[in-house]
């Protein structure tokens, strides 16, 4: 299912909120409809964790994670860190990582096996996020853009690019991710996609400017229209993929 969002004034969801398989952090804010719009649809599920980073609220720009885990910035508090800790699921590790390209959310974009870069990402923060999340890690670009992590957004059932990706780089990302991927947009015409919604594998929220067509496109590429919140596909690809290995 897609729903539209709204974080106060802002259509910016994904800048507010990170949304994985496991958990979902949404900023601290004025704005209480936004965290009850998460928490209905998920808190049966997963855990919806009110937070800041560094007292910032733009949460999903900063930080990058999947089921298995949670990178964030140095920027990030001890206090933080510790509220975090003692919200997320025992099996999501969490680390605080020194990385120059500090709005981890807008260099590195990821779902549970595979990770898209920044080209000059440093070499350590790319062996953390290979450990902690649990992932393959591939630096790239995105219709020429190093900002993976802002004009791109995928799952583990599909993905959007960038609207200007051409069909061969789609065909290459997707080849990589093992996903399929559509070029589209947000927020009626917005490239940044990341910015502008947040997705796991069986919901998505987009902000509030989305319109009909382009969240039927959401729905479609990410196969939201009749997935269950369970692990099933999960367990199903991680027994395939353990069988091939």
């Amino acid at each position: 299912m897609a729903l539209r969002a709204q974080f106060e004034n802002s259509s910016d969801v994904g800048v507010f909120a990170k949304l994985t398989n496991s958990y979902c952090l949404t900023a601290i804010g004025g704005s209480e409809n936004f965290y009850s719009t998460f928490e209905g649809e998920l808190s049966d599920v997963i855990p919806v964790i009110h937070t800041q980073i560094g007292g910032c609220r733009i949460i999903g720009r900063l930080t990058v994670g999947n089921r298995h885990g949670l990178l964030v910035p140095n920027t990030a508090t001890d206090q933080e860190l510790q509220h975090l800790r003692n919200s997320l699921p025992d099996a999501v590790k969490i680390q605080r990582v020194e990385e120059r390209l500090s709005a981890l959310g807008n260099v590195i974009a990821c779902n549970d096996y595979v990770a898209l870069v920044h080209p000059d990402l440093d070499k350590e923060t790319e062996e953390i996020l290979a450990d902690v999340l649990n992932v393959e890690v591939f630096r790239q670009t995105i219709a020429g853009n190093v900002l993976v992590g802002t004009y791109c957004v995928f799952s583990n059932q599909g993905g959007l690019v960038h609207p200007k990706t051409k069909v061969g780089d789609q065909d290459e990302l997707s080849s990589l991710l093992q996903v399929p991927l559509v070029a589209g947009t947000v927020n009626r015409g917005s490239e940044v996609l990341a910015g502008g919604m947040v997705v796991n594998d069986w919901c998505a929220f987009c902000g509030i400017d989305t319109t009909t067509t382009e969240l039927s496109v959401i729905e479609s590429v990410f196969k939201l229209g009749d997935a269950q919140p369970a692990a099933i596909a999960t367990e199903m690809r991680e027994s395939l993929l353990d069988s091939m290995t």
